[in-house]
């Protein structure tokens, strides 16, 4: 990401400058609210097309001010303005790895977060804009500044970028701490469990040790060569892993924002370990001058075409394509299950992964049916609302009509065992 862009031009040049620009911000806006709406677990015609639309309306808006920069900061652009228009690409390519589970518009949303922070552009003093002591920081920029840091930090959880994830801890509380301080009469309270959550969820994950990562890895497991051997087995029907579905529902479970560490664990484990050409991005590259332009995340450059088909394995097969979904009822559960099993192909299988309790927690306010065995079902529920919060064996038998393969993280499991009351 240039500092200066192209010619400069008087007064009016400028005006116009600025005016095209905020007319493309509100298009693209206005496209990034209809994605953001869209549920994460819908994958058809209509959600790629709302995608295409809007990646290529930021992508022209971000052509537009890298080229009329110059014009654009004397009609009055600040560099917040930016900084907001590059954590939306992340936003978008954070989004579309949810969709997709391709990793790499993981890499992606990591490469424009990482810029965002290295160049300051919701940092006060990075902007040359730092306050008197009379004088304290703008409200409304230090909660985007809270929201990026919060957004950035679970792109390099998933990337398993340990020593990010402190760095962006540390800079989260600093952050916290500083703004209660600037703000006394404000009441922080989101953004203190917030960092609780964080603090929580990875004092927990340090206490995993794990000799390998949990994706899966060619160095540690069968290499993709082997798979022809795997599907002699299956002579009639060869089958892969398509779609998932990763769900828990437990009280007080260890969690940072609606990913907890039950589902991050399972989403690791249904994922290939980039190889090492994999995250090679190319950092350098001749300039008109002769001379090198730094391209990478430290230097504030950002290519918007990082993320492109250049960054894609092709050593590896494509991940199985996931949805999360956080405290859901009974009825959205299985609402879920079915749209995904709508558009699962004929060879495709779908793995649901349920995390919860066996018996409802009476002590919250819930009573007990006596007419229905504490054993026969999951409870997916804070509080007891008689059957409508229990999931039973026989509510996922319309499903077993196409591939299914069920892992139940519960004391109660073996109430899903095949063969045991439902099968």
């Amino acid at each position: 990401m240039a500092d200066d862009g192209g010619g400069g031009g008087g007064g009016g040049g400028a005006a116009e400058a600025y005016r095209s620009y905020k007319a493309l911000v509100e298009s693209a806006d206005r496209k990034f609210a209809r994605v953001r709406d869209l549920p994460p677990y819908g994958r058809g015609a209509h959600h790629l097309l709302y995608y295409r639309k809007v990646f290529k309306a930021y992508t022209r808006l971000w052509r537009f001010q890298q080229e009329r920069r110059r014009e654009l900061v004397a009609a009055g652009l600040r560099r917040w303005e930016i900084g907001e228009i590059a954590s939306r690409i992340g936003q978008l390519y954070y989004g579309q790895y949810m969709r997709t589970s391709e990793a790499r518009f993981l890499l992606g949303a990591y490469v424009f977060y990482e810029a965002i922070l290295n160049r300051g552009y919701f940092d006060a003093a990075a902007r040359g804009e730092t306050p008197s002591p009379r004088q304290r920081p703008d409200l409304g920029l230090r909660y985007k500044e809270l929201r990026f840091h919060a957004r950035f930090l679970i792109v390099a959880m998933l990337l398993n970028r340990a020593e990010a994830v402190r760095h962006l801890a540390e800079r989260f509380r600093a952050l916290l701490e500083e703004s209660k301080a600037a703000y006394p009469e404000t009441n922080f309270k989101e953004w203190k469990q917030v960092l609780q959550e964080i603090t929580r969820f990875l004092k927990a994950d340090r206490a995993f040790t794990n000799s390998r990562p949990l994706r899966y890895n060619v160095l540690f497991d069968s290499h993709p060569s082997s798979l022809p051997y795997i599907a002699r087995l299956h002579s009639r029907r060869v089958l892969r892993l398509q779609d998932a579905l990763l769900t828990s529902y437990r009280r007080n479970e260890v969690k940072f924002t609606e990913l907890t560490l039950d589902t991050f664990r399972m989403l690791q484990c249904l994922e290939w370990e980039p190889s090492g050409s994999f995250c090679q991005t190319p950092t350098k590259e001749t300039a008109e001058n002769g001379g090198f332009t730094d391209e990478s995340g430290a230097s504030g450059l950002i290519d918007i075409n990082l993320a492109a088909a250049d960054m894609t394995d092709p050593n590896l097969p494509s991940n199985p394509r996931k949805a999360i979904i956080y405290h859901p009822s009974i009825s959205h559960l299985i609402a879920v299950i079915a749209t995904i099993c709508e558009e699962l192909s004929s060879d495709g299988v779908l793995l649901i992964y349920i995390s919860a309790s066996g018996k409802a927690d009476h002590s919250l306010g819930g009573k007990p049916n006596t007419n229905v065995s504490s054993e026969s079902y999951l409870y997916l529920g804070s509080r007891g609302n008689g059957g409508l919060n229990n999931l039973y064996p026989e509510d996922l038998i319309p499903f077993t009509r196409s591939p299914l393969f069920l892992i139940i993280d519960s004391d109660n499991s073996q109430a899903f065992k095949a063969g045991h009351t439902w099968c």
